[in-house]
């Protein structure tokens, strides 16, 4: 499983970098996990439902909100880390049926065997290419696609294009939903152009933000999520506000303001995400 440095984390080699989960001093039971020391997740084994990171909190308000509450959900789940979405959603969701996917299987049997999940959770973890496996799963089978993939802290390019966003979008039934990360910094052209490729093909969105981010003041995240039905935005807007981090949920007229002139993002001039500035992430 890897070894140890001094009596705080676990280190280990694994397929993408070297891995480390750190235990939580405040949270017994609760770990990070990073990537050549980018942080990937926060994960409470004692209650799954706690969320560190703002981001993953606004994503889980947006799984809280698409459906009844309680009601169970087809999820697939691109890109795995330490499984704390796919974890949440089996408590919060019990019944739901789910896939994550990860590219690295070392991480993955890391993860495995640090911090097992539950063997009831309905839960599958592949290892694979998260578009070689949404390409080969069936028309209209998902409820919910969940996309948070980084590779070296940067999110591949050909899971940023129209043709990708193209068949997340076969693959969910009618009233599904697919709701991304999206990481960048100022001036923000990334996330313009995302939320125009994602909309070209699923056209009701809405984006979830913190202020200074969405100003252009800093680098950080933004939950895009979208669909063919609308969306429930008063009540994520509530949510988003209510956060220990307040976010805004930009819809309608103000995402058309905030595309702008972004137009979708073919395979051919596919990039990946703005990496992150130098010294971010440092401890």
């Amino acid at each position: 499983m890897g070894r140890k440095r001094g009596t705080e984390r676990t280190t280990a080699q694994v397929d993408t970098g070297c891995a480390e989960l750190v235990p939580d001093p405040d949270r017994p039971g609760a770990y990070t996990l990073l990537l050549d020391g980018a942080p990937q997740s926060h994960v409470d084994l004692t209650d799954p439902t706690h969320l560190e990171f703002e981001y993953v909190r606004r994503m889980a308000a947006a799984i809280d909100l698409i459906a009844p509450p309680g009601a169970p959900l087809r999820v697939l789940h691109l890109g795995g880390g330490a499984l704390t979405l796919p974890r949440y959603v089996a408590v919060t969701r019990p019944g739901s049926t789910q896939r994550a996917v990860e590219v690295d299987g070392a991480l993955v049997e890391l993860v495995r065997q640090a911090l097992p999940w539950p063997t009831d959770a309905r839960l599958r973890v592949r290892v694979g290419d998260a578009r070689q496996v949404v390409e080969s799963t069936r028309d209209a089978t998902v409820d919910l696609v969940v996309a948070d993939v980084f590779a070296g802290a940067r999110t591949p390019a050909h899971l940023t294009s129209v043709e990708f966003a193209a068949q997340v979008a076969r693959v969910l039934a009618p009233g599904g939903h697919y709701l991304l990360n999206v990481a960048d910094g100022p001036p923000l052209r990334h996330a313009r152009a995302q939320v125009a490729t994602v909309r070209s093909v699923l056209p009701r969105a809405a984006l979830v933000v913190d202020a200074a981010v969405l100003r252009g003041r800093r680098y950080g995240n933004l939950v895009l999520l979208a669909g063919r039905t609308d969306l429930p935005v008063t009540a994520l807007t509530r949510r988003a506000a209510g956060d220990w981090f307040p976010g805004r949920v930009v819809a309608d007229d103000e995402l058309d303001r905030f595309v702008g002139g972004a137009t979708p993002v073919p395979d051919s001039t596919a990039t990946a995400s703005v990496p992150p500035p130098e010294g971010i992430f440092r401890r």
